[in-house]
C-alpha cells in the first residue's frame, strides 16, 4: 500500500484495543478509528471525535468491525542460528541425559560451531523464515540476541546478522549483545578470563560499530554468577547501553535484584525469583519476560512467581524465546495461550505483555506497544470477534493484516 499526498492513512470502522496505560483493560474504542501521517498514529479513538482535517485527503479503509491492537512484540528471541538442534530432541525422547547430548557434541557448544562456520550471508538466509513466521502473526518489533559467538568476529557476525533483518523486512529489529552466554570451547574452564574478553574487547568493539541496543548475560550456575555479570554490566553502563538479564531461570542467585541494582531494561525467565527479587525489579522499573516456551520445552516444574510480580506491581512481558535448544518456537499467538495455561497470566496480561509490556521491556514504550497519537503506526487487524481469541486459539492465525510504519 502506497502512502498518498501528505503520507495520510485512516482506517475506520473498527473495534480497537488501544493498551494505552491510562485506560481500563484494554482500552477498548467501540467504533474506532485511527489516523496515521507519515508513519505516526496522529490519530486513535472514537471515529466521531476524529478532527475532521485528518479526514481530508486521506486514504480511507473501512475495517468493516476488525479489531485493531498494537503490532505484536517478541521482546526475546535468540532468532539469529544456525542448524537446528532436533538430533538432541530426538537424543532426549529416547532417554539420553544432559550429559550424554553434552559428550555427543550437543548442547551451546552445538550452536556455537555451527553459527561459526556460517557466513554472515549464510545466517541471514536462515534466520529470515523464523523472522517470517513471526511477522505472519502480526509482529511488527522483535529484539534479536547475539550469544553463539562467543568472540569478537563471530559476536559481531551474528549482530550484523541481526542487523540486516530491518532491511530485508519491514520490521523493527532491536539487537542485544548476549557475549556472555557460556564459555566457548577455547576458553578451557576460565570463566574470568573469558567475562574480561567480553568487557574489554567485545563490549567496546560492539559498541563502537553500534551493532548493539542493548547487552544482556546469562546469570546461572551453569553460566556466570552474579558478580561476574556485573562486571559485564559495569562495562555496558560505562559505553551507554542498557542492560537485560537471563535471570533465576534454574536457580535463585539473586539475578533479579542484580538486574534491578543495574536499572535493567527486563530481567527474563525468572522461574526461582522470590519476593525480595519481585520487590527489587517493581522499585527499579524492571520488567520481567515470561517465557513460557523454554519451560515447556525443557520439561520445567518450577512456574515464575506471577503472584508475586502482580502483588509488588512488576510490569510483565511475555515472548517467545526463539532459540535452537531449548525454545524453537516462532508462534507469539501460541505463547500467549501458553503463558495464560501454564502460569495462569490473564487475556489482558497476555495481551499487554505482547504488546505494551514487551515495549517496556525494550524501552521503546515512548515509540511502540500502544495505539496512542505520536507513536509509531504499528498495527495489527484481527478476523476476531473479541481479543480473548488471540489468547484462546491453538495453531490458527486470524490476522487479516499488519501495518509496519504505516504501511
Amino acid at each position: 500500500m502506497k502512502s498518498p499526498a501528505g503520507g495520510l492513512h485512516l482506517w475506520r470502522n473498527a473495534r480497537l484495543a488501544t493498551m494505552a496505560e491510562n485506560t481500563a483493560g484494554l482500552g477498548i474504542v467501540e467504533k474506532g478509528a485511527i489516523a496515521a501521517r507519515d508513519g505516526l498514529i496522529a490519530y486513535a479513538g472514537p471515529e466521531a471525535e476524529m478532527p475532521s482535517s485528518l479526514a481530508q485527503g486521506t486514504e480511507s479503509i473501512d475495517c468493516e468491525g476488525r479489531w485493531i491492537t498494537p503490532g505484536l512484540i517478541d521482546c526475546h528471541t535468540h532468532l539469529v542460528y544456525a542448524g537446528n538442534r532436533a538430533n538432541e530432541f530426538e537424543m532426549r525422547l529416547a532417554g539420553a541425559t544432559y550429559e550424554e547430548v553434552a559428550k555427543a557434541g550437543g548442547g551451546i557448544v552445538s550452536s556455537v560451531k555451527s553459527l561459526r562456520a556460517a557466513s554472515e550471508d549464510e545466517l541471514v538466509a536462515q534466520t529470515l523464515p523464523r523472522l517470517d513466521a513471526l511477522m505472519a502473526e502480526g509482529v511488527t518489533t522483535v529484539e534479536v540476541k547475539s550469544g553463539y559467538g562467543l568472540d569478537l568476529a563471530n559476536e559481531t557476525k551474528s549482530l550484523r546478522a541481526a542487523r540486516r533483518l530491518g532491511n530485508k523486512r519491514p520490521v523493527t529489529v532491536r539487537t542485544t549483545c548476549l557475549a556472555a552466554h557460556a564459555l566457548p570451547p577455547e576458553a578451557q574452564g576460565d570463566k574470568d578470563a573469558f567475562i574480561d574478553l567480553v568487557a574489554q574487547e567485545i563490549l567496546p568493539a560492539v559498541a563502537a560499530e553500534g551493532l548493539a541496543d542493548a547487552v544482556d548475560g546469562f546469570c546461572e550456575g551453569i553460566a556466570f554468577s552474579p558478580e561476574q555479570m556485573a562486571r559485564v554490566f559495569d562495562a555496558a553502563r560505562a559505553l551507554g547501553l542498557p542492560v537485560k538479564l537471563h535471570a533465576d531461570q534454574l536457580s535463585n542467585l539473586h539475578g533479579a535484584e542484580l538486574a534491578a541494582r543495574y536499572g535493567a531494561l527486563s530481567a527474563d525467565h525468572l522461574e526461582y525469583t522470590d519476593d525480595a527479587g519481585a520487590a527489587a525489579m517493581a522499585k527499579a522499573g524492571t520488567v520481567a519476560t515470561i517465557l513460557p516456551g523454554a519451560y515447556y520445552f525443557i520439561r520445567e516444574t518450577k512456574k515464575p512467581p506471577v503472584g508475586l510480580f502482580r502483588q509488588h506491581g512488576v510490569k510483565m512481558a511475555v515472548a517467545t524465546d526463539c532459540n535452537p535448544g531449548t525454545s524453537p518456537l516462532t508462534s507469539l499467538l501460541l505463547t500467549m495461550n501458553m503463558a495464560a495455561t501454564l502460569f495462569g497470566l490473564t487475556v489482558d496480561e497476555c495481551l499487554a505483555g505482547v504488546t505494551r509490556e514487551a515495549a517496556r521491556a525494550l524501552g521503546l514504550l515512548e515509540k511502540t506497544g500502544t495505539l496512542e497519537a505520536g507513536k509509531s503506526a504499528d498495527l495489527a487487524i484481527w478476523d476476531i470477534e473479541r481479543p480473548p481469541e488471540l489468547v484462546y486459539r491453538m495453531g490458527f492465525n486470524p490476522l487479516h493484516a499488519r501495518i509496519w510504519r504505516g504501511q
